[in-house]
């Protein structure tokens, strides 16, 4: 997969607000770390969320709970992944309910807590940022997932703009810039598209 365009400022943007407002923020991952990432996923990373991992940090940037860690052996933590552990997990069929599913090539990034998920779609060119929702779900795994942003890089403007549909009024964010949350009205007014058919499609599969 090729970056269909060049995100330079993008990662810069994205690089210095997390030097700024994230203090405990780790030092990007090594090339053979997201190899080895990589290879336990069984596919690459989208190439943004890949330059992200390796120019701003091992996660610990962005908006609400900020970005999971690339890799690891350890537990799986809501708050801080690993991305690659939290993915795999989620792939595995659960005997409790034999209707879950995860979609193929979709990686969890982070948590905006209640089980909720921002997620990135590293088979799409542009990096489609999905909403994985679990709390309303009645039998039906599809009806978790909706179409946040077209594109990761979309996604990461919305993120440091504080414009998002999480971006409330009166919400403590460090992440984003000060007084640009939405209204009450446009709160309101937010309706993310579903993408349930497409999540189906993606259910079976196995990572190489």
């Amino acid at each position: 997969m090729t970056e269909p365009v060049p995100h330079d400022d993008l990662v810069a943007r994205v690089a210095d607000r997390a030097r700024r407002r994230c203090p405990d923020l780790p030092p990007p991952v090594s090339e053979q770390a997201l190899a080895d990432a990589e290879r336990a996923l069984g596919f690459a990373l989208h190439p943004l969320l890949a330059r992200l991992y390796r120019e701003v940090g091992d996660g610990g940037f962005g908006p609400e709970y900020r970005f999971f860690r690339l890799h690891g052996s350890e537990p799986v933590s809501e708050t801080h992944g690993p991305l690659t552990l939290a993915y795999r997990q989620r792939r595995e069929p659960d005997a409790k309910d034999p209707g879950w599913f995860w979609p193929q090539g979709v990686v969890p990034v982070m948590t905006w807590g209640c089980g909720m998920l921002a997620c990135v779609d590293c088979r799409s060119p542009e990096g489609t940022v999905l909403l994985f929702e679990p709390n309303p779900v009645d039998g039906d795994w599809a009806d978790a997932w909706f179409l946040d942003a077209g594109s990761l890089a979309q996604w990461l403007e919305t993120s440091l703009t504080g414009r998002g549909w999480y971006a409330y009024p009166g919400a403590d964010d460090s992440w984003a810039d000060p007084g640009q949350a939405l209204s009450e009205e446009e709160l309101d007014s937010v309706d993310l598209p579903r993408w349930g058919a497409e999540a189906r499609a993606r259910a079976g599969g196995v990572e190489a």
